[in-house]
């Protein structure tokens, strides 16, 4: 049975001459939610975009299994379902929840125009249908990461301290705790943590 991934690609990739239908795919939720279906969740930074893809250097590698430092993400083409290529422009940093790429639709993969296609086997993809990417600033976070409003993915929320999402993520602290931080100022979010941190070496 197709995954529906792969189906969609063949929708929308399939036979030329056919017009693509519009992305219309479910909107997941935000970070806190879409997390847990991806094959890998990462803080990497880009290195150069091409074509439809980017390639980044993985900085942290949160969950998931990949032994190589830098990977490729495919994006928008067509009417897939993925962000756009200007919206990650280089040495700009983030944490993703991605998909591995584990069959290419009929026709997805041209190696006549290899910068341009649905992505090759063992790559990854980046859905545009939920939170899952979130701009990094040094320690801090920001984008639709627990509360954003539905495709909004940049909602206007406080910064949260990078060591909380990847908390999160870990299963050390509920969505709840990353609401309740998206609510406080950094500085003392970072202040609780090393006051706690201290306590701890105390005992």
């Amino acid at each position: 049975m197709l995954s529906l991934r792969l189906l969609a690609g063949i929708l929308l990739l399939g036979g030329a001459g056919q017009v693509a239908a519009e992305c219309a795919c479910v909107w997941g939720g935000p970070f806190t939610k879409v997390q847990a279906d991806a094959d890998l969740v990462v803080t990497a930074t880009v290195i150069t975009g091409k074509g439809n893809s980017i390639d980044v250097k993985i900085d942290q590698l949160i969950r998931g299994q990949e032994f190589q430092e830098q990977i490729r993400i495919w994006l928008r083409t067509g009417e897939l379902c993925r962000p756009e290529l200007e919206q990650f422009p280089e040495h700009s940093r983030w944490v993703m929840a991605l998909h591995r790429i584990d069959a290419v639709a009929p026709g997805g993969f041209n190696p006549g125009t290899p910068g341009i296609s649905f992505g090759r086997v063992g790559d990854y993809s980046l859905s545009s249908c939920g939170g899952y990417w979130l701009s990094r600033h040094e320690n801090l976070v920001t984008g639709n990461l627990a509360t954003g409003t539905r495709w909004v993915q940049d909602p206007k929320m406080s910064p949260v301290l990078l060591e909380l999402v990847i908390a999160f993520v870990d299963g050390k602290i509920d969505a709840e705790a990353l609401k309740e931080a998206g609510t406080v100022n950094p500085e003392l979010q970072q202040l609780r943590l090393e006051t706690r941190s201290f306590l701890r070496q105390q005992r």
